[in-house]
């Protein structure tokens, strides 16, 4: 997975564009319900393409802890946070499952990444866990639409192809096991199916069984800027 985004990662901002993801990027981050000061998990941040839209949201006060498996993509991301003069994101390297969750976070985002991750249902767990009171975990993703020919399929979701076993993923139905998942983490899910129901946009919050303390900094770090990265 690592090596197929290192060769994306220099065109994933074009595909993006190509494929118009800004719209439900954007709703993806409205769904957060964000606040000024409010810190927010990005899982699968890729180049940082969310950033900008959390950023005009949470401010300088807030917080976001990128998270990805890709050096290159992360690379990217550096890159963007330093043309934007950002000093309030933490980048990991890392695959999502093993990450260290800091606790009493505001959000948990994940946008075009986790139907890619085999242990979903585990990292929403874990994300669930992380949530302070009132906090939300969004997923915005691809599936393949309901009662569709397995040949339509494979030609409508062409956009997974390039960062994917494309024939794995249709098997896998990942989407379903995210809707699982999220309902059992979940006191509240809504889940609104998009573009034809070959995506989805699921929004949870645990209710009020978890703890509303601040962030743990200590878990989080400092992030500042050193010759354009983000440590």
């Amino acid at each position: 997975m690592i090596e197929i985004y290192r060769k994306k990662a220099k065109h994933y901002d074009l595909i993006s564009r190509l494929y118009s993801e800004r719209p439900q990027r954007l709703r993806a981050v409205q769904a957060l319900g964000l606040r000024a000061g409010d810190t927010v998990i990005d899982l699968g941040c890729g180049t940082g393409l969310n950033f900008p839209l959390i950023e005009e949201v949470i401010g300088a006060d807030g917080r976001i802890v990128g998270v990805d498996l890709s050096d290159a993509m992360l690379a990217r991301a550096r890159d963007r946070i330093a043309r934007h003069g950002w000093r309030n994101i933490r980048l990991v390297q890392a695959d999502a499952v093993d990450f260290d969750f800091p606790t009493g976070v505001s959000g948990v985002l994940s946008t075009y990444a986790l139907s890619q991750m085999p242990e979903c249902a585990q990292i929403i767990a874990h994300g669930a866990a992380a949530l302070a009171n009132g906090g939300r975990w969004v997923v915005l993703d691809r599936k393949i639409p309901d009662a569709i020919p397995s040949w339509l399929a494979r030609l409508g979701t062409a956009t997974v192809r390039p960062f994917a076993a494309i024939d794995e993923w249709i098997t896998r139905r990942p989407w379903e096991s995210i809707r699982a998942a999220m309902q059992e983490e979940m006191s509240e899910l809504s889940w609104t199916e998009l573009s034809f129901g070959s995506a989805f946009l699921a929004v949870g919050s645990p209710g009020t069984d978890n703890s509303d303390a601040l962030p743990d900094k200590s878990q989080l770090g400092e992030p500042r800027l050193t010759a354009g990265r983000a440590q």
